[in-house]
């Protein structure tokens, strides 16, 4: 193949654009954010897991906390209504009156027990709201956090794409100034070799491969015309000569 060494200059320019794009890819993929992000993610997501496990005690406890309210009640309804009946003279059957003596006693250790379970379900029900306020606000302050990471990535993104999209028109406007055969070869060797489908020989020295030259190679080269184009022998990509050559 040959093209005029004007185009296979320009082809290193090609390079140098794609090169850098390559880098800005790299560098859009691996910004510091995406990795804070993920770690914070999982962060919230366990922290949310334990507010709703904090959130459904507390729920059950509120739920327990009636029932054993209600069952207190009931028993102290009951040890009324049989303190009524005493203090009513109506009960005169001495064995009765010992029996209701006994059931109000009874009762009264009842509901003992059962205030006793009240207070022991509100705590549990206070250290779960407790809980599930502290975690509402490591979930809030994590989220936050969360927000101003995506924030700032967003910002890195859209510079960096600033950057791609320039890069890309400058590209566009020297690949359209090279032969569509020269382009269609170097677009393919890229492909294959790295993302580098053209090379400057720079004192003797393949800057693909970075491979010296073997002198037969050199002299090959020295005898070629301008305009034929020539690939490395090591790595096979395109090997622009310049007045850096070492020729």
């Amino acid at each position: 193949m040959n093209a005029a060494p004007a185009d296979q200059i320009r082809l290193l320019d090609v390079q140098s654009f794609d090169a850098r794009l390559q880098q800005l890819a790299y560098k859009r993929r691996s910004l510091p954010e995406h990795a804070e992000i993920e770690s914070l993610t999982k962060d919230l997501t366990q922290l949310r897991d334990l507010l709703v496990a904090a959130q459904t005690e507390e729920s059950d406890t509120a739920r327990e906390q009636t029932k054993a309210e209600q069952d207190v009640d009931q028993v102290r309804q009951r040890a009324t209504r049989d303190q009524q009946r005493l203090d009513s003279g109506a009960v005169t059957s001495p064995k009765d009156l010992e029996n209701l003596q006994k059931e109000i006693v009874s009762l009264a250790k009842r509901q003992g027990d059962l205030e006793d379970v009240v207070l022991e379900v509100m705590e549990r029900r206070e250290a779960a709201q407790e809980r599930a306020a502290e975690l509402t606000e490591r979930v809030g302050a994590v989220q936050g956090k969360i927000d101003d990471a995506t924030a700032r990535r967003e910002a890195a993104v859209e510079e960096i794409d600033g950057e791609i999209a320039t890069a890309t028109k400058e590209r566009e406007v020297v690949a359209a100034s090279i032969p569509a055969d020269l382009l269609k070869l170097y677009d393919k060797l890229r492909d294959q070799q790295g993302g580098v489908g053209a090379a400057k020989l720079y004192a003797r020295t393949c800057q693909g491969c970075r491979q010296e030259l073997a002198i037969t190679e050199l002299s090959e080269i020295r005898q070629a015309a301008p305009d034929t184009v020539i690939r490395c022998e090591n790595c096979r990509r395109i090997l622009v000569r310049t007045s850096e050559s070492g020729l």
